[in-house]
C-alpha cells in the first residue's frame, strides 16, 4: 500500500498491458452475471485463482465495542510517515471519517535556498495516505498550524470531541520560532477514535545520565556525523540516538559508518597510538 502508485505500481501495470494483459477492474467474479465463472471457464483455456484469503478467522468470544476504527470518526495528530500510516490503516479499518492536524505550517512545493543539499527537503509531499484519503472522502485529510487544546468525552467518559485552535509562527527574542494562539480561532471538532503520531524527544535520559554524556539541543546524544565519538573517550553513537528520528535506511547507514570508526579507534589503541592495548578489539552495541 506505500508503493508509489505512478512510477511503481501504474508503470508495471502498463509494462504487462504492452505484453498483453487485460485488466477488468470493478468484477466481482461469481457473483455479478457479466463474470459468472462459467462465463470465464468457457472463454479461457486455464484459470489460476489469486484472490487471496480475506475470510478472516472469527473469535468466538464475546464482542465489546467495535472493531478498531470500523464507524468512527478518526483525528490523527501529527503529519509525518508515521501519520501517514495512521490514516491509510484507519481507512482499511473502516473509519467513516478522517482528520489529520499538524502543527507546523503547509509546506512550500518547491525546496528553498533555506535547505540547501544534503539536507532533506521540507516540501508538500501527497502520500499514499493522502491519495487514499482523498479518494474516499473527496479531499486532502490534513490541516496546518492546529494546536489541540483539549480532550472532549460525553458523560460516559468516552471521546466525543477535540477543541482546537489555529496557530501562527513567529519567532522569540532568540530568534527561535514558537507557534502564536490566534485569538478567535478556536473550534470544535468531532472524534470518536484519537491516534497521536507525534514523533519523539530524544534517546530516554538514563544511559545519558550514567555516561556523564553531552547531548545536543535536541536531547539526542552528541556525536559528529563520520566520526560518531561522544563526549566520553570510547563511546559512539550512531541513529536515532544520535540524529534523532529518522528512517530506517540512515540507522543502517549509521550502524556500519559507527563500527567502522570503533574499528579504528581498537586498532590504533591496538597499536599503542593512544598508548594502551584493548586486547582482542572489540566493542559492545546497545
Amino acid at each position: 500500500m506505500k508503493a508509489d502508485k505512478i512510477d511503481i505500481v501504474q508503470r508495471r501495470v502498463d509494462l504487462m498491458a504492452k505484453e498483453g494483459v487485460k485488466f477488468v477492474v470493478n468484477a466481482n467474479v461469481g457473483t455479478d452475471p457479466s463474470y459468472s465463472l462459467d462465463g470465464i471457464k468457457a472463454d479461457t483455456d486455464a484459470i489460476i485463482l489469486a484472490c487471496g484469503a480475506t475470510k478472516p478467522r472469527d473469535l468466538e468470544v464475546p464482542e465489546d465495542g467495535s472493531t478498531f476504527c470500523q464507524g468512527k470518526k478518526v483525528v490523527v495528530i501529527g503529519g509525518g510517515d508515521t501519520g501517514t500510516d495512521c490514516i491509510g490503516t484507519s481507512i482499511r479499518h473502516g473509519c467513516t471519517g478522517i482528520v489529520n492536524l499538524e502543527l507546523l505550517s503547509e509546506p512550500p512545493r518547491n525546496k528553498g535556498a533555506e535547505q540547501p543539499w544534503p539536507q532533506w527537503p521540507r516540501v508538500f509531499r501527497v502520500d499514499y495516505g493522502h491519495q487514499e484519503a482523498n479518494a474516499k472522502f473527496g479531499k486532502d485529510p490534513r490541516s496546518y498550524e492546529v494546536l489541540t487544546k483539549r480532550f472532549i468525552g460525553d458523560e460516559s467518559g468516552a471521546l466525543k470531541a477535540l477543541e482546537i485552535v489555529r496557530v501562527r509562527w513567529v519567532k522569540d527574542s532568540g530568534g527561535r520560532p514558537r507557534p502564536e494562539e490566534i485569538e478567535g480561532s478556536e473550534e470544535i471538532i468531532e472524534a470518536d477514535l484519537v491516534l497521536l503520531a507525534m514523533g519523539f524527544l530524544g534517546p530516554e535520559p538514563t544511559v545519558a545520565k550514567k555516561l556523564g554524556l553531552e547531548l545536543d539541543a535536541r536531547s539526542n546524544f552528541r556525536a559528529d556525523f563520520g566520526r560518531f565519538s561522544t563526549s566520553v573517550e570510547g563511546v559512539f553513537a550512531a541513529g536515532d540516538c544520535r540524529r534523532g528520528q529518522s528512517l530506517v535506511v540512515w540507522a543502517i547507514a549509521e550502524g556500519r559508518e559507527a563500527a567502522s570508526r570503533v574499528d579504528e579507534y581498537l586498532m590504533r589503541e591496538e597499536d599503542g597510538f593512544n598508548g594502551a592495548s584493548r586486547g582482542a578489539g572489540g566493542y559492545s552495541t546497545f
